[in-house]
């Protein structure tokens, strides 16, 4: 509901950029709790349900990974609020922008990207060369790799100078990541599933020869 509020005034205020970027900062919260009651649709919570850790550390270290991840998406925000979109097309006025250059605000982004890449980047070599079991493997894995493509996006735009299409993609590529840093952190606790949600077997059928 706050965030339908906000959109109203992000209109009524013709796009104002620090209204669009805290648009942007509650919407992937709101990618975050989705992600987060999909899991709690599919897995058996309450009281007397399995809980287990499956590793005190790692469980730790993707907690820990909110902080960058949330700085990630900041900065991103005002790399974007600062470019030359929002209002600029034919026949629409030109939103005020945030006060930054492009070029430096774009750096900022770039390094803290970086940083998040070489945290998960290792986070995957110490999961993958540890005992952990498959989900917790497979959720830094997925993790890498859309940070990753994330990143290729992010660095096209800059030397294509900003084509609205790849923002677009950007946009849905920090949707992605959004995902990812939530299903890590859940698998961190093993749980049963809910009676009825886990897939069935692929079934074969026998080559019946004459």
């Amino acid at each position: 509901m706050g965030d339908a509020v906000l959109g109203a005034f992000v209109v009524y205020s013709r796009l104002n950029p620090y209204l669009v970027s805290l648009h942007m900062v509650l919407s992937l919260s709101m990618v975050v709790l989705a992600a987060t009651l999909y899991h709690h649709s599919k897995y058996l919570y309450g009281p007397g349900a399995r809980a287990d850790r499956r590793d005190p550390w790692f469980s730790l270290l993707a907690r820990l990974l909110w902080i960058p991840f949330v700085v990630l998406v900041v900065t991103g925000t005002a790399t974007t609020g600062s470019g030359p979109h929002a209002g600029n097309t034919s026949g629409q006025l030109v939103a005020r922008r945030l006060p930054f250059a492009l070029s430096s605000a774009a750096w900022v982004h770039s390094v803290m990207a970086v940083l998040f890449i070489g945290l998960v980047t290792g986070l995957l070599a110490a999961i993958w060369r540890s005992d952990a079991p498959t989900p917790l493997k497979l959720g830094v894995r997925r993790l890498v790799l859309i940070s990753l493509v994330q990143a290729a996006i992010g660095l096209t735009q800059y030397l294509t100078h900003l084509p609205a299409w790849l923002v677009e993609l950007h946009i849905a590529g920090a949707t992605s990541l959004a995902i990812g840093v939530t299903q890590f952190n859940l698998r961190q606790v093993a749980r049963d599933r809910e009676p009825g949600t886990r897939r069935a077997p692929a079934v074969t059928t026998p080559l019946v020869t004459a």
